[in-house]
């Protein structure tokens, strides 16, 4: 549990500018982790996130680059673990993962940042990428081929 809440802040933080412990632990409670601030503030200590400001000032937290580089690694682990078959519908991308891992390989597509993928819905075993065109479609499938 604790190391899928650490995984989850490290992705929460890379897509949210999240500035506070209690913005940190709403996020996490909407996804269905019940925390303390407490909790929030030993997990920082141990990811060593710290603060860096954002485009408008603001600060935010942030992993450290050493630690970002590492979840990029998981990342491609869990993609080339969980993905079973891929295939082109239009705009769409539909990808076949192992069994519950379909939200996983989601999580990893979107933090892999591809310019040309809109986002990912994710079932049990399903994913659906959403492409703004069928060449953008044919792209991402070549790139993610490419990380398999």
């Amino acid at each position: 549990m604790k190391k899928d809440r650490h995984e989850a802040i490290l992705a929460l933080i890379s897509q949210n500018e999240i500035g506070t412990q209690e913005e940190l632990a709403g996020h996490l409670a909407r996804r269905g982790y019940k925390v303390t601030q407490a909790t929030v503030s030993r997990d920082i200590r141990k990811l060593k996130l710290s603060k860096v400001p954002g485009p408008e000032g603001r600060l935010h937290y942030a992993a450290e680059a050493s630690d970002r580089r590492a979840l990029a690694e998981k990342y491609v682990k869990i993609l080339r673990e969980g993905t079973v078959s891929m295939e082109e519908a239009g705009t769409l991308l539909v990808i076949r993962t192992v069994s519950g891992m379909a939200m996983a390989v989601a999580a990893a597509l979107d933090e892999m940042k591809i310019a040309e993928l809109v986002g990912c819905i994710a079932g049990d075993d399903t994913i659906m990428c959403a492409m703004r065109n069928a060449e953008d479609a044919g792209k991402v499938r070549r790139k993610i081929e490419e990380i398999l």
